[in-house]
């Protein structure tokens, strides 16, 4: 059977501009596999980790206004957003660095024997040590950040794991772009090319995580398809971490006392959020409730003015777009769904911008015909849910799937701890990795506070995709017990040779 072709889209015309590669076949995934799997001893030495990591940042920068025309021809996403995603990128690469060098991340603890304790202890010296071959699905809407290079590919190599990546079709072109520049960068250090691995097609990804050497993975995309992968994870003869983000609505209340003082601002910074990047940032705020009556009303005003002059604009393909017409005439067809702005095809390859408008009381009942409301729909569009008091509030969060974020719009005086704005972050905090209060979740920054994940559906574990703590999940903690100190790794020494942080006999060192 001939291998399938490989095509760069237009997405704003539907037409080919290019053959890129073929599908990958399960013996090239096997070769993939096997190079990264080969390489992994080439990545043990932290300071050529860094180093590495580095260079593909200067590479990228080098490479950058090619990397942004491919990048804006394939995804249609404007060269004022890739640049600025570009630069995420070269900065997260570069913090990655800088964490590998610092060390800390290798959590060495060293506790010396205690025979007086009970029970004794022995020499125990802990620490962390990469997992293997790490499997990246690469995201369609973060072309720079959640793909080749991206948050997955950094932290697995800076904990030192080779990637074999999934590339997605979206953006096929610039992945073997970016993708030349990493091994580039590797080659500038004496590692192979077999650090960074590239494969297409969908058939590539399900016998990629299936692979017997691969040993986790990471995957940004749809529920449907990050949940597949994930059971053939599980699934496997030897199960692996699979550390998906597949869905999330991502949920904002809006007070009535925020209402009724900001209702232009909400409104305005709420169609901002809903509408940027066209709607398909992961943290899009998907539902927003908000009170009814006048104060509710005016909000519902200042949204719709503010949505009604945003520009149409192109999704990231046209299966995207299909989706989101289909997701939109499903949810506004709902009883009492109303569309104040209706959502919808603006031409031949554009959407405009909408949202939908519904009793929170239709939300509150389980497995009811409005449960579409409560799911992601990937695009430019919102369900406004306009409760009558706390109570209603109260049996829509609960009713609500786990999300990346949650955020609160309050009033100053709530802000200021008036009222029961804590008993309402309580009730928030279960539901996402992140709380926002009085901002919008659209922009994720790369620091090491920060927390992008959050329960199911949102992710399918705990960590974190962006920020330093991103690299625990491609690691595995191992303890030596009387170990003699020449056959231990220099970084689990007495003496602290290579000046790491660690907790020795129980003291922080640093």
């Amino acid at each position: 059977m001939t291998a399938a072709s490989v095509w760069s889209v237009d997405p704003r015309t539907g037409k080919r501009r290019e053959q890129v590669a073929v599908e990958a076949t399960a013996e090239e995934v096997d070769s993939a596999v096997r190079e990264a799997h080969a390489a992994r001893d080439a990545l043990a030495d932290r300071a050529v980790r860094a180093a590495f990591l580095r260079s593909a940042a200067a590479g990228l920068e080098t490479a950058g206004a090619l990397l942004i025309e491919v990048a804006d021809a394939e995804t249609a996403l404007g060269p004022v957003r890739l640049t600025g995603e570009l630069a995420r990128t070269v900065y997260q690469l570069r913090s990655f660095a800088d964490l590998v060098d610092e060390g800390a991340f290798l959590d060495v603890v060293i506790d010396h024997p205690d025979a007086a304790a009970t029970p004794p202890v022995p020499d125990l010296r802990r620490w962390k040590i990469p997992l293997g071959v790490v499997a990246v699905y690469a995201a369609s809407n973060f072309p720079f950040a959640f793909s080749v290079a991206g948050g997955d590919t950094a932290s697995a190599l800076a904990a030192g794991c080779p990637v074999v990546v999934k590339a997605h079709p979206d953006h096929p072109a610039l992945s073997e772009l970016i993708a030349k520049v990493l091994r580039r960068a590797a080659a500038g250090h004496g590692l192979p090319a077999g650090v960074v691995g590239l494969v297409h097609g969908f058939t590539a990804g399900v016998d990629l995580v299936r692979h017997p050497l691969l040993a986790a993975a990471g995957f940004t995309g749809s529920v449907r398809g990050g949940r597949a992968l994930f059971d053939a994870a599980a699934a496997r003869p030897v199960p692996i971490p699979f550390h998906g983000e597949l869905g999330s609505l991502n949920p904002v209340v809006v007070t009535g006392a925020a209402a009724a003082e900001r209702a232009q601002e909400i409104g305005a910074g709420l169609a901002a959020s809903m509408t940027l990047g066209v709607g398909q940032f992961c943290v899009k705020p998907g539902l927003v409730l908000v009170p009814s009556g006048a104060e509710g009303d005016g909000l519902v005003k200042a949204l719709t003015d503010a949505v009604s002059d945003t520009e149409p604009g192109v999704l990231l393909d046209h299966r995207m777009r299909d989706a989101f017409l289909a997701g939109v005439a499903e949810r506004a067809a709902l009883p009492e769904v109303e569309s104040p702005v209706t959502p919808g095809a603006a031409g031949a390859h554009t959407v405009g911008a909408g949202f939908l408008t519904v009793p929170a009381a239709r939300l509150t009942g389980a497995g009811g015909a409005h449960e579409p409301l409560l799911q992601e729909c990937f695009g430019p569009v919102t369900v406004v849910a306009r409760y009558e008091d706390e109570d209603e509030l109260a049996a829509v969060l609960e009713r609500l799937p786990g999300s990346l974020t949650a955020t609160v719009q309050l009033s100053p005086a709530e802000a200021a701890g008036q009222g029961d704005a804590a008993g309402l972050l309580a009730r928030l905090t279960p539901l996402a990795g992140r709380v926002v209060v009085d901002g919008w979740p659209t922009g994720v920054a790369v620091a090491p506070a920060q927390h992008h994940g959050g329960p199911y559906p949102a992710t399918t574990s705990t960590s974190t995709s962006v920020g330093g703590t991103a690299v625990e999940r491609w690691l595995r903690p191992v303890a030596y017990q009387n170990t003699p100190e020449p056959l231990l790794p220099p970084e689990l020494r007495d003496g602290n040779p290579l000046g790491l942080p660690r907790r020795y006999d129980g003291v922080l060192e640093r």
